[in-house]
């Protein structure tokens, strides 16, 4: 059993940066794969970015491709999501998830355990 919790939501400036981190606890985090997804109001949650469980492998939705940044540090069982250059369509709540599985997962199904959300705002 696996729990993650995010935190480092607000409410930012477009153009400005965020960092959301993902603390997990209950598992040897590195056998995990983390992920990064979010739900705007009224859509469906969708893949933000996910990261292997050694850290080496990343992947990213093209929305955030060059702007998001996912990294782990699983000597603290952290994990986390530099966002920069937000645009007002990256406002949704941002959830952290973790996998049974080491490698890379991008679909919601492939994810064990998740946080609660954290809300971000992008205002224009």
């Amino acid at each position: 059993q696996v729990q993650v919790e995010e935190s480092g939501g607000g409410l930012v400036q477009a153009g400005g940066s965020l960092r959301l981190s993902c603390a997990a606890s209950g598992h040897t985090f590195s056998r995990n794969a983390m992920g990064w997804f979010r739900q705007a109001p009224g859509k469906e949650r969708e893949f933000v970015a996910s990261i292997s469980g050694s850290g080496i492998s990343t992947s990213y939705a093209d929305s955030v491709k060059g702007r998001f940044t996912i990294s782990r540090d699983n000597a603290k069982n952290t994990g986390y999501l530099q966002m920069s250059s937000l645009k007002p369509e990256d406002t949704a709540v941002y959830y952290c998830a973790a996998s049974s599985l080491s490698y890379i997962q991008t679909m919601k199904f492939q994810y064990n355990y998740w946080g609660q959300g954290t809300q971000v705002t992008v205002s224009s």
